[in-house]
């Protein structure tokens, strides 16, 4: 008897295993039917797609016994998913009937006034509190959401359902259901196992209440709360780590200029030769530097693999091994890239792409990046041609599979693009994306952005507009932008690459490359709206503070998530 933890098996839920250790609760896993008798409480995470979530139930004989339980009364803590499968049924999966306990369809979030998925750091308000804590949640902080499926909170049409509901969040001038809580249920739709020391205390709070006290909250009041004009949406800073074999064979982190990652020799006549020149650059091992950023208020880490796998993606236990152990310490969001494609292991066994995401996902990944798959991807769809321009998936490229499995919430596309010179009368066949240099040292240049493979060293018959299109049309929740003419540099991102993708995509964005200063963010938030940058070697080297990077973005009027006290 005592607290049981639902696994689904569609969805990163090592996270929260994790956190309920970290925060000194043991659970027992629900394996059968007959684990819900022995179940005095229920947590029931879910990262994944609203059908995937009641097909996997019902395969494994668990919806009518999860029914059952929260039918009895025990109490019943639902994450995501697991506060979505409360509801009638998900404009996500039609076909799909939820539990029906809140009557009321989840939708699909709009995309005129802002981008979808709704993913980053976002306020939450609670009903019944302006100024407190209440069930842990406390309004004046920001808790992480990753989703583009929605409760609608409209207490005049459906009271019904507003009866239900805790807590309400805005996101462009949408309001929907941040948390519900009525009798024996608790459930959020932000994740507070990846919401740093925020979402931290919203786990304590309900696991250190008694289980009599779970099991009868009071009634939440039903008030309207119409947008107001501005969201809480946060600008995201993320921290990126360049990981890969050294000549050792050691998995550090590293850093090059251009994608290039060895020391370089002193050039300089009379320089003494070290013995550091022409190896691998190491600045620091994973894992540390993972919590180290976590500590610091990075609002997401990324974990890229820049080494070839030593057998295959499944059998690659060091890099497995350095997910699993950064996610034990850290909770934000955890993005992987590196080898999610579909590979053949030295015995012939094949491997498909969705199978590599699931076992980084089960490590504790939140999402996975693609970088040189999509690029195949986006050019065998481009030979079926639509009246869009884009082309059309044939269902079986890793965007489309991991998408279709983990909501494309969970995949971020790596887009490598670098500029290709040209006439400024140029006519050809990417005339519509030629940049026009405005600056004194680019006046009179003109340029396009072609997209490259292998980490930079091979050009392909791609644009960067084309590529993104092409990825968001596929099911790609995320881009992130690098830029092989900034990488290093620390001019700056290219704004007039960022603006390019920016306006031709509707999907969440992570500008990359370039940054040098606090205030090389703020110009990219403010000169092009996009929700996220990426830094790596300032960070490693010290020579700029994601605190004061946070601190610049506020001081410019921006939302931007402040450094927890952390565990």
């Amino acid at each position: 008897m005592g607290l049981f933890f639902l696994d689904y098996g569609a969805g990163n839920v090592q996270s929260l295993a994790n956190t309920l250790r970290k925060l000194g609760h043991n659970f027992q896993w629900i394996t059968s039917a007959d684990d819900f008798e022995k179940a005095t409480s229920l947590i029931f995470p879910g990262v994944g797609a609203f059908g995937s979530a009641i097909s996997a139930l019902e395969s494994k004989g668990l919806l009518e016994p999860l029914r059952a339980y929260i039918a009895s009364g025990r109490p019943y803590f639902g994450i995501c998913v697991g506060m979505q499968v409360l509801y009638e049924s998900s404009a996500e999966s039609p076909s799909s009937r939820g539990l029906g306990l809140i009557p009321c369809t989840i939708e699909l979030f709009s995309n005129a006034d802002k981008t979808v998925p709704h993913m980053g750091w976002n306020s939450v308000e609670p009903l019944d509190s302006k100024d407190k804590s209440d069930e842990g949640i406390a309004p004046q902080s920001h808790y992480y959401y990753v989703h583009s499926y929605r409760a609608p909170y409209d207490p005049e049409s459906n009271p019904e359902a507003a009866a239900w509901v805790h807590s309400v969040t805005q996101y462009g001038q949408e309001i929907f259901v941040a948390a519900v809580r009525k009798a024996n249920v608790f459930a959020t739709q932000f994740h507070p196992e990846k919401s740093g020391q925020a979402g931290l205390e919203v786990l304590s709070a309900w696991l250190n209440e008694s289980e009599g006290s779970r099991s009868h909250a009071p009634p939440t009041p039903r008030i309207p709360r119409p947008p107001r004009p501005r969201d809480g949406l946060t600008k995201r800073v993320v921290a990126c780590m360049d990981v890969r074999s050294n000549d050792q064979g050691d998995l550090v982190v590293t850093k090059g200029d251009q994608y290039d990652v060895r020391e370089k020799a002193p050039s300089a006549q009379g320089a003494v030769q070290t013995q550091a020149a022409g190896a691998v650059r190491n600045l620091g091992k994973p894992v540390a530097l993972a919590e180290k950023y976590y500590k610091a208020g990075a609002d997401e880490l990324c974990l890229m693999n820049i080494t070839s796998f030593r057998h295959s993606p499944l059998r690659d236990q060091p890099m497995l091994a350095v997910v699993r152990a950064a996610a034990e310490e850290v909770f934000v969001p955890l993005t992987i890239g590196g080898g999610i494609k579909d590979t053949v292991d030295p015995d012939g066994t094949k491997r498909s792409a969705l199978e590599v995401a699931g076992l980084y996902f089960r490590a504790g990944a939140d999402k996975v990046s693609i970088a040189s798959e999509a690029v195949y991807a986006v050019e065998r769809m481009r030979e079926r041609v639509t009246a869009d321009g884009v082309g059309e998936g044939d269902g079986t490229s890793a965007i489309e599979t991991i998408a279709k499995a983990y909501g494309r919430q969970a995949v971020v596309v790596s887009i490598d693009p670098r500029r290709v010179y040209v006439d400024p009368t140029y006519d050809g066949p990417y005339k519509d994306e030629v940049v026009h240099g405005t600056s004194d040292e680019e006046q009179g240049k003109a340029w396009w952005y072609q997209c490259t493979v292998s980490g930079g060293r091979e050009n392909r018959p791609l644009s960067v507009v084309q590529l993104a299109r092409g990825v968001e049309k596929l099911g790609a929740g995320e881009i992130l932008l690098n830029s092989i003419d900034r990488d290093g540099t620390g001019k700056g991102f290219d704004l007039d690459l960022v603006k390019l993708v920016r306006k031709n995509v509707r999907i969440p964005m992570v500008a990359s490359s370039g940054a040098g200063s606090p205030a090389h963010f703020v110009d990219v938030f403010e000169k092009t709206g996009v929700e996220a940058a990426l830094a790596a070697g300032i960070f490693h080297r010290g020579e700029v503070e994601i605190d004061s990077v946070k601190q610049s973005i506020a001081q410019a009027g921006m939302n931007a998530r402040q450094r927890n006290r952390v565990v």
